[in-house]
């Protein structure tokens, strides 16, 4: 047990740290975080169990977990200032949800290894967006909101990715609202409460696929890491009125810029973990 007391402090550290920037982007960018939890999931847990592949399922899971707790936050303070349209998180919720349960679906049937691959493919479409922001808005007519059919077909791939990828959806929820002629701070709000909806579901979910599954890091039920998600919620809590706060404030494009390389090195990894798993 001496043994391995600086390893749980590293991985204690590296929780509060991966949380603490998971609450900041879910201010910042109205993203639940999962572009960083994961990633950082994936770096410790090796250090704390011999699964392979499982770890991927392990880190989506809790990550799914710890954006509800880092959304609710978000949420939370952006309605303080008037910004959160929960008229289109009414709409959006039953499709995000049916969205949420396909990709539950595909994660079942899908082996780790191809797991990898599509967190890297997402992670890098993403990318593209915070390292060009201008092209979209340029290259895309101003639009309304999406109702009926379309609004139905968009709400569920986006559920369903974004449980697969354990992120809470919020990319696209501010593109599209933006295109829409919404301000981007409603936008950025309003997909704070999308990552919320996203999650609640994807979580238990993924406690539920996981169930007797052997061989996971300690303290995991299904497919959830307890100690890590507690890590990480106790400082996205205090960091998510952080990254609310700078939202209104700082250069929107460089931080997406930063954020986009940022992604494309997330991608490199994770292309590469799928083949070396």
């Amino acid at each position: 047990m001496e043994v391995l007391q600086p390893e749980v402090l590293g991985l204690i550290v590296a929780m509060c740290a991966a949380g603490a920037v998971a609450g900041i982007t879910a201010g910042l960018f109205g993203i639940g975080g999962g572009f960083v939890v994961v990633p950082a999931l994936l770096a410790v847990f090796p250090l704390f169990s011999e699964a392979g592949s499982e770890l991927i399922y392990v880190a989506i899971g809790t990550s799914l977990a710890s954006i509800i707790v880092s959304s609710a936050r978000s949420v939370q303070v952006h309605r303080s200032r008037g910004a959160v349209d929960f008229g289109v998180l009414r709409d959006w919720s039953v499709w995000l949800v049916i969205g949420v349960c396909a990709g539950l679906g595909v994660a079942a049937i899908t082996d780790g290894r191809r797991l990898f691959m599509v967190f890297a493919i997402g992670v890098f479409a993403y990318s593209l967006y915070f390292l060009f922001p201008g092209f979209f808005k340029r290259a895309v007519p101003a639009l309304t909101m999406p109702t009926g059919v379309a609004r139905a077909g968009l709400a569920s791939v986006l559920g369903g990715f974004s449980a697969l990828l354990g992120i809470g959806g919020g990319t696209v929820t501010v593109i599209t609202m933006v295109m829409c002629n919404r301000p981007v701070h409603q936008a950025v709000a309003t997909a704070a409460g999308v990552g919320f909806i996203i999650a609640l579901p994807g979580t238990l979910g993924f406690l539920i696929l996981g169930l007797g599954v052997e061989g996971l890091p300690f303290g995991s039920v299904g497919y959830i890491n307890i100690p890590a998600l507690l890590a990480i919620s106790a400082l996205s809590i205090f960091t998510a009125p952080i990254g609310a706060s700078w939202a209104h404030s700082l250069d929107e494009l460089r931080l997406k810029r930063l954020f986009g390389f940022y992604l494309i090195f997330v991608a490199a990894t994770m292309f590469y973990k799928s083949i070396t798993v």
